[in-house]
């Protein structure tokens, strides 16, 4: 997401209209905020996308994640990730191994599940992009650039759906070349969510090795 400049009388115009485009950008993003927050709970469904042409890399695979509020329960590439708000445990069936770690919000330097949906309000300038007409929504992209010049993230296009103000899908583009997107394919709010889906009962992997990071 990298931004934009340019004589006399047109300059004037041109930082008018930058300047609404920004306005506009950051409007838009605070209505989807303000949407998400408004939810008791939701529920996706999604495809990540992993590629790198250079590396000859492309990978595609489906996942779900459930959140309530900070809490979240994540299935995805065969592993499960669930956050109870103090204690993040990552399950891996096929490993039969679970690690089990405190969670610190000042060393997540990622977009966990949690943050997924309000990720943008901080460390980004905001950019208006096109409008796309995708399987007969309109799809409005609003352009990330971090405000770290050193971050590994050099972009990121997020589409939102202009009636509903959900997130449709995020394009990250990493300056490694690599670029991950993730689309929405079903978006459930309010849902009659059990408070047990968001505990961790040990008792269920009985077999499993169990590495407690602290």
């Amino acid at each position: 997401m990298k931004k934009i400049i340019l004589v006399v009388a047109a300059i004037m115009t041109f930082m008018a209209g930058n300047a609404q485009s920004s306005k506009e950008a950051k409007q838009l993003l605070s209505e989807v905020s303000s949407k998400v927050e408004s939810y008791e709970n939701i529920v996706i469904e999604f495809k990540y996308g992993l590629e790198n042409t250079a590396e000859n890399v492309k990978h595609e695979t489906r996942g779900d994640v459930s959140l309530e509020g900070e809490k979240y329960l994540l299935n995805i590439m065969g592993t499960t990730r669930l956050f109870d708000g103090a204690k993040l445990y990552t399950i891996i069936p096929e490993d039969e191994e679970i690690n089990i770690s405190s969670h610190n919000p000042e060393d997540d330097q990622d977009i966990s599940p949690s943050k997924m949906l309000t990720f943008y309000n901080n460390g980004y300038k905001t950019e208006m992009g096109p409008v796309q007409d995708l399987k007969g929504r309109k799809i409005q992209y609003v352009k990330l650039t971090p405000i770290d010049s050193n971050a590994e993230i050099k972009e990121i296009h997020l589409g939102i759906d202009k009636q509903t103000k959900h997130i449709y899908n995020m394009i990250q583009t990493q300056d490694n070349g690599t670029k991950i997107t993730i689309t929405v394919n079903s978006f459930k709010t309010n849902q009659p969510l059990p408070q047990s889906l968001f505990q961790f009962k040990e008792s269920r992997y009985k077999d499993y090795y169990i590495n407690r990071l602290d």
